[in-house]
């Protein structure tokens, strides 16, 4: 009796497409591994991995050397405006408020140590904030003491209503006050509070 293999065949047979894709196939693998051979990886030992400093620190470091100084900010108390007085240690808003109000007053500040004399603020505040305040004295406004009527200088917080009284009188009876040590020689005001008024008062 003959053996039929055709059905065999049949089965595990391939077409000439399939067998073409197989041949293709095999000469893809036969490349990779001919590849492996021909440049093995190189291999590295943990000895040989060079050692860089942790990140954080380069980082940090980096920081410091490229990041520009923080610069300290000081604020011009003749010029600034509650909002930037609030950014002050001690200051909050009625103390920003008291300070201006005291300088419209004043006519603006000489000094920045006249700050002491702001009603309420501490002596504390004061040193937290004297090295973060100046004065531009250039924009301060001046008494015209031969022209100034009683109103505007009683309001002038280092003249009290006599000393306004007395130069009023001195100035009806002697026409002009030509200077500061006029006002002190002739006892309208004493040497104390005439180094006060000094830069408020024009001649």
């Amino acid at each position: 009796m003959k053996f039929d293999t055709a059905p065999y065949r049949n089965w595990f047979g391939y077409t000439r497409r399939e067998r073409r894709a197989s041949f293709i196939l095999l000469i893809l693998i036969v490349s990779v591994i001919s590849v492996r051979f021909l440049f093995p990886e190189k291999k590295t030992s943990v000895e040989n991995i060079p050692i860089i400093p942790e990140v954080n620190e380069i980082v940090r470091t980096s920081f410091i050397q490229d990041y520009p100084k923080k610069r300290t900010v000081v604020v011009d108390i003749n010029r600034c405006d509650t909002s930037e007085l609030i950014k002050l240690p001690g200051i909050g808003p009625v103390l920003s408020l008291r300070i201006i109000k005291y300088r419209n007053l004043l006519g603006g500040y000489v000094r920045k140590d006249q700050l002491r004399e702001v009603y309420g603020l501490p002596a504390e505040t004061y040193d937290l904030v004297k090295d973060k305040v100046y004065v531009d004295t250039m924009i301060i406004k001046t008494i015209d003491i031969n022209s100034a009527d009683f109103r505007t200088l009683v309001r002038f917080p280092y003249f009290d209503k006599s000393d306004v009284t007395s130069i009023l009188k001195y100035r009806e009876l002697e026409g002009r006050i030509s200077s500061i040590e006029e006002l002190v020689d002739n006892k309208l005001i004493s040497e104390e509070k005439a180094g006060k008024v000094r830069s408020y008062l024009r001649f």
